[in-house]
């Protein structure tokens, strides 16, 4: 089963230097254990472009959807054979980066 782990951020949307090497102790065990397909940083909600296309609208603006202080900063796409196993992982990524996350399964 494939899930997502979306990082949580508040402001700076940047990691100390703990925090790398701490991400990249989790991206290590990861990708040994069989978990990783993938993970990137993302733009701020100031990168963000909303496009609404449907039926040819044609609307687009430099917003987020998200308009509170918090937003997504980065993401994991792990593979996991269980729930159980996904929400672990997520905790452990929580702990690396030292942000909130959200943990989605991809729908099959």
């Amino acid at each position: 089963m494939r899930f997502i782990i979306f990082v949580i951020d508040s402001h700076s949307n940047t990691a100390n230097g703990d925090e790398i090497s701490a991400i990249d102790a989790f991206n290590v065990d990861l990708q040994a254990n069989g978990h990783w397909i993938m993970a990137a940083g993302i733009g701020g909600p100031d990168k963000a472009k909303l496009i609404d296309n449907r039926s040819a609208l044609g609307v687009m603006s430099s917003a987020s959807l998200n308009t509170g202080s918090e937003h997504y900063s980065g993401f994991w796409i792990i593979e996991a054979n269980s729930q159980d196993t996904a929400i672990s992982l997520a905790e452990a990524g929580s702990k690396a980066c030292n942000r909130k996350d959200e943990l989605r399964p991809f729908l099959q």
